[in-house]
């Protein structure tokens, strides 16, 4: 059976420190191989923290890598160009993202994410928009669920 450590790190920038390095340390790996493995897979993900796994083989002591995507919230945040989402999401704005890259986004969630449909996803992905404090093309992310649900696109 294989030993497992689960992280969460900056997109291409993990490091031999804390928390990888002790963790990896007593598994017998070369650290620096693995975080560089590390940084090479999750580069695309920059300025974003991704949850890796990394499994180790006690024997061998070979590993493989498990990249996860980041959250919902880090890729909008990404595409609306914020470091964070709004305090007051109700009443203060903070950013816009368009349609197309919220579908963009539930496509690449879609296996991590709940629904049936895309539609259903794009919708869930709207929503947190909501929670964020962002617009949708210029639009107020709950009108734009009620206008999309009445049209059915949600089914």
């Amino acid at each position: 059976m294989a030993d497992e450590v689960s992280v969460l790190v900056e997109g291409g920038k993990a490091t031999a420190g804390p928390p990888l390095g002790p963790a990896l340390g007593p598994l017998g790996v070369n650290v620096g191989q693995v975080v560089a493995k590390i940084n090479e897979e999750t580069k695309r993900f920059a300025g974003m923290r991704v949850p890796v796994i990394v499994r180790v083989d006690p024997g061998t002591r070979q590993f493989t890598l498990v990249v996860g995507r980041p959250p919902v919230t880090a890729l909008l945040l990404k595409e609306a160009g914020k470091e964070k989402g709004s305090g007051k999401a109700k009443t203060d704005i903070v950013g816009d993202v368009s349609l197309e890259a919220v579908r963009k986004i539930a496509e690449a969630k879609s296996g991590d994410m709940f629904g049936r449909s895309v539609e259903e996803k794009v919708n869930q992905v709207i929503g947190t928009c909501v929670s964020l404090g962002l617009t949708v093309d210029g639009q107020d992310p709950r009108a734009l669920l009620q206008e999309r649900v009445r049209k059915g696109a949600s089914a």
